[in-house]
Formats: C-alpha cells, sequence, structure tokens
C-alpha cells in the first residue's frame, strides 16, 4: 500500500499509464524536479509536492498498465493501490488528471478494446467518475500529433465524449509538459478549484 500522505485536505492527482510524462508534467506545475530513473514503473510509490503554508498538493501517482520488465503481479498490485488511494482520498482530491501521451493513446486504447479488455486510461477515466472525482484529461506529446483536432476528437470519442473536444475544454487540456506548455490544463484546474470555492488556490496555476 502506499504511505506517508501528508495530511492535507486539498490535492490535485496525476494518474496515467507508465512513459506518458506525468513526472515531466508534475516539474512544470510545481517547478520542483523529481527524477524519473528514465525507465518506466519506475515511480512506485506517489510522489507528493506541498506547501508548508498550504493544505494543498500535488500528487503525481505511480504509472500503471504495461512496463518492460515489471512483472504482471507487480503492475497489478501498483493498479490495486492507485484504485485504494483515489477512493480513500476522493473527498479531498479536487481534480483527477488522466495523462494520456496524444501519440499514442487511441491506438492502445484499440488494441485493448479489440481483446475485449477495458483499457487502462478509459477504467481510470471512468472510475474517478465513479468516486465523484471530476477528471481532467491531459492530452500531452501535442507537439508529436499531426492533425491535432482530429486526434482530439478521437481520444474524445473513446472516452464517451461526444466529440467535437472544444465542447469539453473545461475537461480535455493538450499540453506539452516537455516545452512547458501547459497552460490549457492550468486553465482546467482553475476552473475546477474555482466551481470548489477555492479560489485561494489558483496562486498555484497561475
Amino acid at each position: 500500500m502506499f504511505e506517508d500522505r501528508p495530511d492535507r485536505d486539498a490535492e490535485v492527482v496525476l494518474v496515467g499509464r507508465s512513459n506518458v510524462g506525468k513526472s515531466t508534467l508534475m516539474r512544470e506545475l510545481t517547478g520542483h524536479d523529481f527524477s524519473t530513473g528514465g525507465k518506466p514503473g519506475v515511480t512506485r510509490q506517489p510522489n507528493h509536492f506541498d506547501w508548508v503554508s498550504e493544505s494543498f498538493m500535488f500528487t503525481d501517482l505511480p504509472g500503471f498498465g504495461f512496463m518492460s520488465g515489471v512483472e504482471e503481479e507487480h503492475r497489478e498490485a501498483i493498479k490495486t493501490n492507485i484504485v485504494h488511494y483515489l477512493e480513500d482520498n476522493a473527498d479531498s482530491i479536487l481534480a483527477g488528471v488522466v495523462v494520456m501521451d496524444g501519440k499514442a493513446a487511441v491506438d492502445i486504447i484499440d488494441r485493448h478494446a479489440e481483446r475485449g479488455n477495458i483499457p487502462h486510461d478509459v477504467e481510470m477515466f471512468g472510475f474517478l467518475e465513479d468516486v465523484g472525482v471530476e477528471p481532467i484529461v491531459a492530452v500531452n506529446k501535442t507537439d508529436k500529433i499531426d492533425d491535432l483536432d482530429e486526434r482530439l476528437d478521437a481520444i474524445c470519442d473513446r472516452l464517451g465524449l461526444y466529440p467535437p473536444w472544444q465542447q469539453w475544454s473545461d475537461r480535455v487540456a493538450p499540453i506539452c509538459a516537455k516545452r512547458g506548455d501547459i497552460e490549457a490544463l492550468e486553465e482546467c484546474l482553475r476552473t475546477r478549484f474555482h466551481e470548489h470555492k477555492r479560489d485561494d488556490l489558483l496562486k498555484f496555476v497561475a
């Protein structure tokens, strides 16, 4: 199980497959470098970033799904721990950010669906909704996508959000964390904080 969660009453969590750029995004959001180790599955425990004077934190949860060199049993244990974490802390989570690799996400989702499996990203999106945490989808690595609108429409379609994607601009954020282009996500978070009457947190996504 995940341990040592700081006692904070408001939280934004990042969830997603391994290697989609969560740690890079965390660095952009917090200004703090979380060394990733350079290979999938390195983050096994949540990375929390909190402020001494504030009851708020960003949390980067471990990546799930296929990880080279990691046994399936261990992968399943990580996923189970993520599910328990989200269930246990749902009341304090203001936003669950599902981070996807914009270039690969549709192919991966379709491959799983063809085998009759529920793709992890789709499952996690639905699970956040089930526990009462409104999900935001951060579509990362947009610098590698040729027709961005078409790709975002396809991702929305796979998540059960009716295209065009622009009507979900409060829930779907095209970003490129590596280039520091995360304004669309920050805008989504600002909207979410405001809805939760937590304008005191707007400074963290200014």
